[in-house]
């Protein structure tokens, strides 16, 4: 979550701090008044930026997924087999997981919690994460991966990816075995492929 100018510094320190309670705290456990007091800022200086603290969290979902998203859409347009090019992005999203813990436990926590709306969750699937759905796509028409419906195929890479995230945060030291890499990802292509 980088400052793009001055104007947005308050927001930055809104979101940072909420990320931080939210994580430790959790949504329900997380006031508006600690968020601002964590982020320096006044009470109604986080209202003019978030009316709300679900509009917040709404928020600050959105960003995590789209810095996410940046970070892996360059690997989607590789050269190699579709494999390869899955093997790529795969590594790359659980590099980002390892290299953004606090992020990532935020994606843990609510990115499939009922505090995110299922439009929100199909607009980040669909619109931030589109490249991912291309490439589905494209290995079903090509055969290489089976045809069932893309939104529980997208489903299923999310779920895969939370459960490949969630054991190489509990477990760092595993988390550049090239041997548990490989096979993270060899549990998530066979959930796919024909």
């Amino acid at each position: 979550m980088a400052t793009q100018d001055r104007g947005t510094d308050k927001r930055y320190q809104i979101l940072t701090a909420a990320l931080r309670l939210f994580n430790g705290q959790g949504f329900h456990g997380t006031s508006t008044a600690s968020i601002a007091k964590a982020a320096g800022v006044a009470t109604g200086t986080l209202f003019h930026h978030f009316p709300s603290k679900e509009a917040l969290l709404e928020t600050l979902f959105l960003t995590v997924k789209q810095e996410f998203a940046d970070s892996l859409a360059a690997m989607a347009m590789l050269e190699g087999t579709l494999e390869d090019r899955a093997r790529q992005l795969w590594f790359g999203a659980i590099d980002w997981a390892l290299e953004n813990p606090d992020k990532q436990q935020f994606f843990q926590q609510f990115s499939m919690s009922v505090e995110i709306p299922l439009s929100l969750r199909e607009q980040a699937m669909q619109g931030i994460l589109g490249f991912i759905g291309v490439m589905i796509a494209e290995g079903q028409t090509s055969g290489a991966l089976v045809r069932l419906p893309l939104p529980l195929m997208l489903e299923n890479c999310h779920g895969q990816y939370l459960a490949a995230t969630r054991f190489f945060l509990d477990h760092p030291d595993l988390g550049n075995d090239a041997g548990h890499r490989e096979a993270s990802f060899r549990l998530f292509w066979h959930a796919m492929a024909l």
